[in-house]
């Protein structure tokens, strides 16, 4: 066989080698029954380990293109699939009664000044103490003789979750009363299951948080924008028909504000002794800048009607995929039935090394750092975007890890602008249901280093002022 493998581009060299062959038979260099040559040949041949071409061989006998014939040597079986440009037709799809919604949160390329909001940096998580963590829930899956995890999640992360929720917002809540999630998205999705039928009426916050209202939407619910002010969500007009209220009460998405205590009991005295659910997401509450944080809106629920959402997304990072409610009584049947005709459990490896964290106080630790931190980078912000009071209104926040500019004028064209600026930046109408509302944009400081927030903020200006 005379081929020519010339193992570039990144990877091991098995890695390389394995590319390397699986082009040379979607070309059709390799024709099925060829010989291929012997390991050590071919090892000798490209200047590499025997054990590399074994290795590779191997792979490509598992997923059925070689063959190995005992004392005959390994071959081509087949090739694979031959994919053309020619137009297919779609085949089956979704039912009638789904409605094409977007896809929220996929991979974005960074541009130069990345203030994105909503995500931290990968490249902040305190990677030491999360190995150790990692390697200690990898030993103990080894001595773990369970048939399965737990569907309601990992007891060990469960325990740290619930103390964690004691001190850090005021909330008690037992174990059992929490499940863990893969973000709180799939909290929002199980709610929706056990909660929403058919024409239901969901009240939602204006502007609020887009992928809670499509979720709640997807399962047919009839979702009820809900106007927002300076102490929060207006709960003298939430419909009186409405099963359910999804608020952010403490750090308003996107606008900040912060739900007072008034609006709070306002908002439990009118569910009382309505079949209402209050759905809290506290997506950031970790991170309160001024004055200390509010205990959750869930702490003052008397009546089981108040489910309470958090997430690791913001403290460590979205990619971990792991998120928690605690449960109202009533619903804690429903929830565990639910998550086991989903996906069944959260990973155990994770959630093991995320309680092993928790518990060697390396995750606390890591809190205070990520506090530090984002108030620097907070403060380095407001000093740099009050340089342009003829531009912009920065709105009032004391949470969080994003702010949000209200324009003094309106702004045409402004995806363009940030683009030709190289500005990753949330505008504002993306959160309204309709085209009125605030003209501005959403502007995070979880990804942005510390040294490009002046320069990023004079950029934004001068795309702004074009």
């Amino acid at each position: 066989m005379q081929i020519h493998l010339p193992l570039s581009g990144t990877g091991t060299v098995p890695q390389r080698l394995y590319r390397d062959l699986r082009l040379a038979l979607a070309e059709g260099r390799l024709a099925p029954g060829e010989r291929l040559p012997p390991s050590r040949a071919l090892a000798a041949e490209l200047g590499i380990a025997r054990q590399a071409v074994v290795d590779t061989y191997e792979r490509l006998v598992a997923e059925g293109f070689f063959e190995a014939r005992r004392g005959a040597g390994t071959f081509v079986r087949r090739l694979p699939p031959v994919v053309t440009g020619e137009q297919v037709e779609p085949g089956v799809g979704p039912g009638r009664h789904w409605r094409p919604l977007p896809v929220w949160g996929d991979r974005e390329a960074p541009r130069r000044y990345n203030f994105a909001g909503g995500v931290t940096d990968r490249r902040l998580l305190p990677m030491t103490d999360w190995r150790r963590a990692v390697m200690r829930a990898l030993r103990e899956e080894a001595r773990d003789r369970t048939l399965q995890g737990e569907c309601q999640g990992y007891l060990g992360l469960r325990e740290g979750i619930s103390h964690y929720l004691g001190y850090s917002r005021g909330l008690p809540c037992a174990a059992d009363e929490v499940m863990v999630t893969q973000g709180a998205m799939q909290g929002m999705d199980l709610l929706s299951r056990v909660r929403i039928v058919p024409g239901a009426v969901v009240a939602v916050e204006e502007p609020g948080y887009p992928p809670a209202r499509w979720v709640f939407e997807s399962y047919g619910a009839r979702v009820v924008g809900v106007p927002v002010d300076e102490q929060g969500l207006c709960v003298d007009q939430v419909p009186e028909a409405a099963s359910m209220i999804y608020v952010t009460p403490s750090h308003q998405f996107p606008l900040g504000m912060p739900m007072t205590l008034e609006r709070r009991l306002q908002l439990l005295d009118f569910v009382r002794g309505r079949d209402v659910l209050i759905v809290e997401d506290d997506y950031d509450g970790e991170f309160r800048f001024d004055g200390r944080s509010l205990e959750a809106l869930k702490s003052l629920d008397r009546h089981q009607q108040v489910v309470y959402l958090g997430s690791f997304s913001k403290v460590l990072h979205a990619d971990l995929r792991l998120g928690y409610m605690i449960m109202p009584k009533g619903l804690q049947a429903a929830l565990r039935q639910a998550k086991s005709l989903t996906d069944g459990r959260a990973p155990n490896l994770m959630q093991k090394a995320l309680a092993n964290l928790i518990e060697e106080g390396a995750f606390a630790r890591h809190l205070r750092r990520m506090q530090r931190l984002y108030q620097r980078r907070r403060q380095r912000l407001l000093e740099a975007l009050a340089q342009r009071p003829d531009l912009w209104n920065c709105l009032p926040q004391v949470a969080g890890i994003h702010l949000t500019l209200e324009f003094r004028q309106s702004v045409d064209k402004l995806e363009a602008r940030l683009l030709g600026a190289g500005i990753n930046a949330e505008d504002l109408g993306g959160f309204h249901a309709s085209s009125e509302g605030t003209k501005g944009l959403l502007i995070g400081f979880g990804m942005i280093d510390d040294e490009d927030i002046e320069v990023g903020v004079r950029a934004l200006a001068r795309a702004l002022s074009a």
